[in-house]
């Protein structure tokens, strides 16, 4: 039973880890909008996190976020390009460490709401929504902590209106981070679902 387990967690965190990989450089991975770009990465991390553990989710997420990295060093992110020429290491954590974190908090929020719940469904919910608003709320918090003071984000500011890094978060990524939690709430949950269905059986 035990060599089963970690049979199937070797071959899903493969998959998921494809899949992360695969996404970051097809259309499937990123919505190019005019402003910002709306990412549907964080579904397989949350998917793992909630399948996987953790410790798992930590993994894919620095995947993902290694990926994110991988997009700016080839230029497929012309934000992204911009910030590895004014501080490649600062770019790097920006890319990977809130993709990280969202990984493994993903998971322990699933984890956490699985012991108090009575259903599976409602811990799920949670915890793909949890992945997205982290990911987006890391993302934007380490990218001003670096790169705030920069002419590049200054542009963005002034554009926005805003007064502060608080409110310029908001601005900027209010209505993106509405759809990527919406997107992941359905279709994680969805696949989450699928999956356990197929182990049970």
């Amino acid at each position: 039973m035990h060599r089963r387990k970690k049979i199937y967690e070797i071959v899903l965190f493969s998959i998921l880890s494809t899949i992360i990989i695969v996404m970051s450089f097809t259309p499937l991975g990123y919505i190019k909008t005019l402003a910002v770009e709306i990412t549907l990465l964080m579904i397989p991390v949350a998917i793992g996190a909630i399948l996987l553990g953790p410790v798992h989710g930590a993994c894919l997420g620095f995947i993902f976020g290694l990926t994110s990295f991988l997009q700016c060093v080839f230029g497929f992110s012309a934000g992204g390009a911009m910030m590895l020429a004014l501080n490649g290491f600062y770019t790097f954590i920006v890319c990977v460490i809130p993709r990280t974190l969202m990984g493994f908090l993903t998971g322990l929020i699933y984890k956490g709401l699985s012991k108090i719940a009575k259903e599976d469904t409602t811990p799920s919910i949670v915890a793909c929504i949890s992945s997205s608003a982290l990911n987006t709320i890391f993302y934007m918090v380490f990218l001003c902590l670096f790169f705030y003071n920069t002419d590049m984000i200054q542009q963005a500011v002034e554009s926005t209106g805003a007064t502060n890094p608080f409110t310029f978060i908001i601005l900027y990524v209010g209505v993106n981070a509405i759809v990527e939690m919406v997107v992941a709430c359905i279709v994680g949950v969805a696949i989450t679902k699928v999956i356990k269905k197929v182990i049970v059986k």
